[in-house]
């Protein structure tokens, strides 16, 4: 195990941003980008790997606009699902992960790229530092739930009552400024990189059923996506105070 004794929060996602390419990411593959602060190290590690020619014949999809860029800046080769419907290995981060690896995303406002993305991927790699595992999902990070613009209001008092979230919902709050920030920055609704509106729901103690909060949301007319990522992890890397681990 690597010693991470002293090591800056930024400098532990980039351990395992750097260990989850070196790992996992091979040449001939597609590859799904994430999106995020430590997906971010990723995709660095993808980029100096295709610039030395250690990495060849790769191609990669991105998970947001953001992304999309970093990768070009770094002459990454993209393509989207549109070209590849089948991906090798996805890399992304994760806001909250328990002890089964369900996972909550979401909080860069990307969720619903990455989920599609993670979804067809063969693998789908979690890359986390310490501080984002916890016993259960919810009082730790908001979960972010991608909602049309039409009638805003109504879907999300339609979120807030359903059966696997209201018991345990503290408030549902609509995301202001900035879709890549769950903290309000700016007077205008945030929009996301597919136009649709973000609704915060902060909990005030752990959900007790996440598989059926996911499905209930799913099913919610008006709920394009939503931030619970249940039993997609194929493998969580953390890095914490002891080192870095699978």
């Amino acid at each position: 195990m690597t010693s991470t004794a002293g090591l800056s929060q930024d400098e532990l996602k980039k351990m395992v941003g750097y260990k989850s390419v070196d790992d996992h990411v091979r040449s001939g593959m597609v590859v799904g980008l994430g999106t995020g602060s430590t997906a971010a190290f990723a995709v660095e590690r993808v980029g100096q790997k295709v610039a030395s020619g250690e990495l060849t014949d790769i191609i990669c999809i991105p998970t947001s606009e953001r992304t999309k860029e970093q990768a070009e800046s770094l002459g990454i080769p993209l393509c989207t699902l549109n070209e590849k419907s089948h991906i090798d290995v996805s890399i992304d981060g994760a806001d909250e992960v328990d002890p089964d690896w369900n996972l909550v995303k979401g909080g860069g406002g990307a969720l619903l790229r990455e989920k599609m993305v993670e979804i067809v991927s063969d693998k789908f790699i979690c890359i986390v530092d310490e501080s984002k595992l916890c016993p259960g999902l919810g009082p730790g990070f908001p979960l972010p739930v991608e909602i049309t613009p039409f009638c805003h209001e109504h879907t999300m008092r339609v979120v807030a009552g359903l059966p696997a979230i209201a018991p345990y919902l503290k408030e549902a709050v609509l995301r202001m400024g900035s879709s890549s920030s769950n903290k309000p920055d700016g007077d205008n609704i945030a929009v996301t990189d597919n136009g649709n509106y973000i609704v915060d729901l902060h909990f005030k103690e752990m959900i007790k059923d996440a598989p059926a909060a996911a499905a209930q949301l799913k099913n919610t007319v008006g709920v394009v996506d939503h931030g619970l990522f249940i039993g997609m992890a194929t493998e969580v890397i953390v890095a914490g105070s002891e080192g870095v681990y699978v």
